[in-house]
């Protein structure tokens, strides 16, 4: 008897990463005809509510409803939903993380196309198979649609805070440890890795590594790389492919931390971390921080090193049935010499 293994994944139809994306977002949900919307948005600076608004507008789509988002709890969402709308054809999500994962968490209760439009690049969540929201104060992963449409003004997300633009950057490399956590998991466990899902997101630091200025054409990569990701995510059903080893121990900053920092800056530093447990991609890692910026930002305002050294301890248990790196062996006492002794470390931590 031969099993068909042959599965169906939901991909982006729609991706415009460009400059003035935003000044056309009305053109495109004309042209796919998403019409009446319903737009979820971050509180955002009125210039940009406006060109957003008038894009629209300006294009005869209709909005049935504008509303602002600035708490991403799965109860909030549920009370959304329960009040959308009738006739829209799609939902657009605007903004920050906040407003984007409740808007595609709202689309997925809605069984509705979703188009994302993000304003910033501080992680690879706004095209991806998942939903960051807090139930009962606590961050959970949530199912969700894969958004139809992905529209990034690489001009409005230059914009952005340079420091939203370097956790794109340390969120992107935690593919290379990702991967590697994964695969050894296969050695040890048996845990099937998808090869295409792990190519493509490989695949998608290195594109990012051809050019990563803070630019056009850095941003446009940059971009591109962080979908590519969520992509990969559909592709093999699991967030093995953009998460491993060195999202656990940011899972336990956020979870113990007095001051958790941006998702993608604590990221960024467990994967250099990670890479030299894992004795590959370090080299990598360091030169692409040392050119963005990434290592200045971070001595700027030090991370704590007993915070860090007790989300190191609890990181192997934060999900169950997860081998990585950190399941081999107690690696406390290796971390520990390197956060004292790695000369690219010193100013990190404090």
């Amino acid at each position: 008897m031969t099993t068909d293994t042959r599965t169906q994944i939901r991909i982006p139809t729609l991706v415009r990463i460009k400059r003035d994306a935003l000044g056309r977002l009305g053109l495109y949900l004309q042209r796919n005809n998403d019409n009446p919307v319903l737009v979820l948005a971050s509180p955002l600076p009125d210039p940009l509510a406006q060109k957003a608004r008038t894009s629209i507008i300006d294009a005869d789509v209709s909005i049935a409803d504008w509303i602002s988002v600035d708490d991403n709890s799965f109860e909030e969402a549920v009370r959304l939903f329960s009040l959308l709308p009738k006739k829209i054809r799609a939902i657009v999500g605007i903004g920050g993380g906040k407003a984007l994962d409740t808007a595609k968490y709202v689309a997925f209760l809605a069984r509705m196309p979703y188009i994302a439009v993000p304003t910033s690049l501080s992680n690879d969540g706004f095209c991806s198979p998942q939903a960051s929201l807090t139930i009962d104060g606590k961050r959970r992963s949530l199912p969700a649609t894969m958004p139809q449409g992905i529209v990034l003004d690489v001009g409005i997300c230059l914009d952005a805070p340079k420091p939203l633009w370097l956790s794109g950057v340390g969120d992107l490399v935690s593919k290379f440890t990702a991967v590697r956590d994964w695969k050894l998991a296969f050695h040890k466990t048996g845990e099937p890795v998808n090869d295409l899902a792990a190519l493509l997101s490989d695949a998608s630091v290195y594109q990012f590594l051809a050019a990563p200025g803070f630019d056009d054409a850095g941003t446009a990569l940059l971009g591109t790389a962080l979908m590519l990701n969520g992509i990969a995510m559909e592709i093999c059903g699991s967030s093995r492919p953009v998460s491993g080893s060195e999202h656990l121990i940011s899972h336990a900053l956020d979870a113990t931390s007095q001051r958790p920092r941006l998702h993608g800056l604590q990221v960024g530093v467990a994967s250099y971390i990670i890479s030299r447990l894992q004795g590959k991609h370090t080299d990598t890692i360091d030169r692409l921080f040392q050119q963005t910026g990434f290592w200045e930002e971070v001595r700027k305002d030090p991370f704590s090193r007993a915070e860090w050294l007790e989300a190191v301890r609890i990181a192997p248990s934060i999900k169950e049935d997860f081998y990585t790196i950190l399941s081999v062996r107690d690696r406390l006492p290796e971390i520990e010499r390197m956060l004292d002794h790695d000369p690219v470390l010193q100013g990190c931590f404090v």
